[in-house]
């Protein structure tokens, strides 16, 4: 990202950087004292041109360090890189007048005395997604500088709420925060600083040990950057991409939906009895009860579950080549459609990183093993009662012929009321000291049947409890964004 000498010419047809960017950096109290620079030198009043004459001729990267934005004054709102005569904003208004400036520069000096971080994020935002959001428009070079600010307001509460072990402020007045919006680089850069006003004590919140030991936490995680970097491109995004995105999800989570409905009674029949009777074979008899893929691929090849995880994912692939194939072809499809949205947005994926639909079939799969590893298991208890029956029967009649009696054995049934009726093949090759079931397992009948109606009620269960959390989110989502739009009303914003 480099300066371009001009307001909001910003650059497109660009592929390989992501949409959104959001570097972070913080600088402590010590390290600025010891320089003589204060917080309060980032923001000037609006007649600061002479102070920062050099610093607009100057042909640098827009995204400095913030150790250095300290000793440029009015870094922050210099006329160079804003079009507004008040272009800074914070949580309770878009425009901060030289009044406001003027109680923002105390709190800023007030957090420094306390001896408190400073923190700096700058989304970094690509000409095309602001083109594709309505955000800019290149032919005039206009800005939607208010919806990107109502945008980072919401962003700073989960930075400031979220970013820490506990919320950075003690109290809603213990923080002061502040963004501008600069148009002089081929980027379009957002910056939000903030810090917490009065002294930190709470020991949840400073360093424990090491070099640092006492001083307020600095570092925000990075998945709590990737969520802010989420929550702006959703505010931020056309009704019409938006609606896009949301299209994409439903797909896929309708056709996962089936996939998984639909499994039991495609998995449990005679085409793959001889596929499931190996991975049943393959599973660890001495971790009965905990057969799981885990966190190894189906693939991976180590490991005790690794034979029975191989053969489960080679029955997955006939199964999405044959019987849900549809389905499958589908879910894939949609999925894929969404890695070059992710792409889009994010850049070119890192070497050895999974797309979205990588991880979507891979959860996919090993929610399917897992299935059928837990249903397996029962099929196993139920089995092998009927083989305990099954052999009492036959060491009953085996004792009569002992006894001087005759007894056809093409004719033994596994119980006394079964004699007249259409015999049932028993287990072949079977015998008492055996632990595994032999060439055919008992899963045709009452025993298959029972265990693919269970299976089936336990998706029930579990989709109908996935339904009732997302009910239950969309509507606290819902009352959120109504209270937020009636606190819009009431400040007049």
């Amino acid at each position: 990202m480099a300066k371009t000498g001009e307001i909001a010419a910003f650059a497109l047809g660009e592929k390989k950087t992501a949409m959104v960017n959001l570097p972070a950096q913080f600088v402590t109290s010590s390290t600025a004292d010891m320089k003589g620079q204060k917080y309060s030198d980032l923001v000037d009043y609006a007649d600061n041109s002479e102070k920062t004459s050099d610093l607009n001729n100057e042909s640098m990267n827009d995204l400095i360090d913030l150790k250095e934005q300290f000793s440029k004054p009015g870094y922050a709102n210099r006329n160079s890189a804003v079009t507004e005569t008040h272009p800074i904003f914070g949580s309770d208004k878009l425009n901060y007048d030289n009044h406001d400036i003027s109680v923002l520069r105390k709190d800023l000096d007030e957090a420094q005395k306390n001896g408190n971080n400073i923190h700096e994020l700058a989304f970094s935002i690509r000409g095309d997604w602001l083109v594709k959001n309505n955000l800019y428009d290149p032919e005039t070079r206009m800005i939607d500088q208010n919806k990107l600010k109502h945008a980072e307001q919401e962003v700073a509460k989960t930075l400031i709420n979220k970013g820490f072990n506990l919320p950075l402020g003690e109290d809603e007045n213990d923080v002061v925060w502040f963004g501008v919006i600069h148009q002089d680089t081929d980027h379009l850069n957002m910056h939000l600083w903030f810090a917490k006003k009065s002294q930190e004590t709470r020991p949840e919140m400073v360093k424990q040990e090491g070099r640092y030991k006492g001083q307020p936490i600095g570092v925000i995680p990075l998945e709590v950057i990737e969520q802010a970097k989420r929550q702006f491109r959703k505010q931020l995004m056309s009704s019409q991409e938006l609606r896009r995105h949301q299209e994409i999800l439903k797909g896929v989570g309708g056709f996962k939906k089936e996939i998984i409905e639909t499994a039991p009674d495609n998995l449990l029949n005679d085409r793959h009895d001889k596929a499931i009777k190996q991975i049943y074979d393959a599973l660890p008899q001495d971790m009965k009860g905990r057969w799981q893929v885990g966190n190894a691929h189906l693939t991976a090849g180590k490991g005790k579950m690794a034979k029975a995880n191989q053969l489960t994912n080679q029955l997955l692939d006939d199964l999405f080549d044959k019987e849900l194939k549809p389905e499958y072809e589908g879910f894939k499809s949609l999925a894929q459609e969404y890695d070059a949205i992710n792409i889009e947005d994010q850049g070119v994926m890192h070497k050895g990183q999974l797309k979205w639909s990588e991880n979507k079939e891979e959860e996919l799969r090993k929610r399917l093993a897992n299935q059928l590893y837990k249903h397996l298991a029962q099929i196993e208890d139920i089995s092998m009662n009927d083989i305990d029956q099954q052999m009492s029967e036959l060491l009953r009649h085996v004792k009569k012929l002992d006894k001087g009696g005759y007894v056809d054995k093409t004719k033994i049934a596994s119980n006394p009321q079964e004699k007249n009726s259409p015999s049932k093949p028993l287990i072949n090759n079977v015998t008492p000291n055996s632990n595994h079931i032999g060439d055919q397992m008992p899963v045709r009948g009452g025993s298959f049947n029972k265990i693919s109606r269970l299976w089936r009620q336990d998706i029930r269960a579990e989709i109908n409890a996935e339904r009732q959390f997302l009910r239950n989110q969309k509507k606290v989502e819902q009352e959120k964004a109504q209270d937020e739009y009636e606190s819009q009303i009431s400040r007049g914003m």
